[in-house]
């Protein structure tokens, strides 16, 4: 191997310190994920209860602007927020639909 082709230790300690960080992080977003779900499978639950929809528009608007908000603080691109929210929402009403319906969400 030419001395420009062998891995420079110094690059890939700092890639590795770097992707694990990331593995982190990533178990983190998972983690928090399920805790969130676990909560709107009692908020499904409640809907259900008490003949509520599974959806619910102004909140979710409210939730929207909340949430742009917060990632324009954090430096993240809004859209990318609402883009994030929006497909978990989603997956929440379809949970909360089959709640509703006498199934169970997963």
């Amino acid at each position: 191997m030419s001395a420009a082709m062998q891995p420079n230790p110094v690059v890939s300690d700092e890639l590795q310190r770097l992707r694990d960080s990331i593995d982190n992080l990533d178990a983190v977003l998972i983690h928090t994920l399920a805790e969130r779900f676990k909560c709107t499978q009692q908020v499904g639950e409640h809907k259900a209860k008490y003949s509520l929809p599974p959806s619910d528009p102004i909140r979710e608007a409210a939730q929207v602007k909340r949430l742009r908000s917060l990632a324009e603080t954090a430096k993240l691109d809004p859209d990318f927020a609402e883009k994030f929210l929006t497909f978990i929402v989603k997956e929440v009403i379809r949970h909360h639909e089959a709640i509703g319906a006498g199934g169970q969400s997963q």
